[in-house]
């Protein structure tokens, strides 16, 4: 069997993505062909793999999988992806509302590259002595460093996410140093259990933590540093509430292909 495919990455984090309206991908063996797929030596390459599928009221819907083939929550840069993804496709134009586990996203595409998603509101953030624990979409670990360029980003992570607390549902972790007038931001994500160019829920968690613990700010536009690139997120400050949050940043076709599936169906 063979499936037509886009690759697509948002400031490094790289999604296989399918369209999926015609249900052309199986359901059989799904964990074990999205491993295959994802896999950076016998497969086409990936921190994770996103369907796109008819939606009843929106524009579409989004299905993401992490590398190890199960399904996830959130992915921010994955949700800029797909409203490319979607634009390539004469889904949508230059804008969308789209449904993915967390439920409804708006989109704005404001160019050839660079899309921005509208994030759920985040109300709840457990804070320690510089560290932050928050969901938005995904749940999210951040502890800012001094230095980030003396940071084992994988050693030091995978001890918080598989310590007693987080090691059943797993954790995203995040390291993050302020540098003048932006923040620098290295992340480990679950699923893929590694360091990712960059994430996006994972930058969004970084910025709202570093505003509840340093920048105090009733609104911002803060710029963004990860290993893939460059990105910013907005957003309000209504009482303990953060409301219109905005991820914002590149997403950009790699290539288009069709790989024949190994996979026993």
């Amino acid at each position: 069997m063979y499936l037509t495919f886009s690759k697509y990455q948002g400031a490094g984090n790289d999604f296989i993505m399918i369209d999926n309206r015609k249900s052309v991908f199986p359901i059989i063996h799904r964990n074990n062909i999205i491993q295959q797929l994802c896999h950076r030596r016998f497969g086409i390459g990936g921190d994770g793999l996103i369907l796109l599928e008819e939606d009843t009221d929106l524009n579409f819907k989004m299905i993401y999988f992490n590398a190890d083939g199960n399904e996830s929550t959130m992915c921010g840069n994955g949700g800029r992806c797909i409203a490319a993804f979607a634009k390539e496709l004469n889904i949508i134009q230059n804008h969308a509302l789209f449904n993915a586990i967390d439920g409804k996203h708006h989109v704005e595409l404001i160019n050839d590259s660079i899309i921005e998603l509208q994030m759920n509101n985040v109300s709840s953030l457990e804070l320690g002595p510089d560290t932050a624990v928050l969901n938005t979409g995904s749940p999210h670990y951040v502890v800012f460093v001094d230095d980030l360029s003396k940071i084992n980003v994988v050693e030091l992570a995978k001890k918080i996410r598989y310590n007693d607390r987080y090691t059943k549902d797993g954790i995203n972790v995040n390291f993050a140093q302020w540098n003048e007038d932006r923040l620098l931001v290295n992340t480990y994500e679950r699923g893929v259990e590694d360091e990712t160019l960059a994430c996006g829920t994972g930058i969004t968690a970084s910025v709202l933590a570093w505003n509840e613990l340093y920048g105090h700010q009733s609104s911002g536009d803060i710029k963004v540093i990860a290993k893939g690139g460059n990105l910013s997120v907005r957003f309000e400050k209504i009482g303990k509430e953060y409301v219109n949050i905005w991820l914002c940043g590149p997403a950009v076709k790699v290539f288009d292909g069709k790989i024949e599936l190994l996979v026993e169906l």
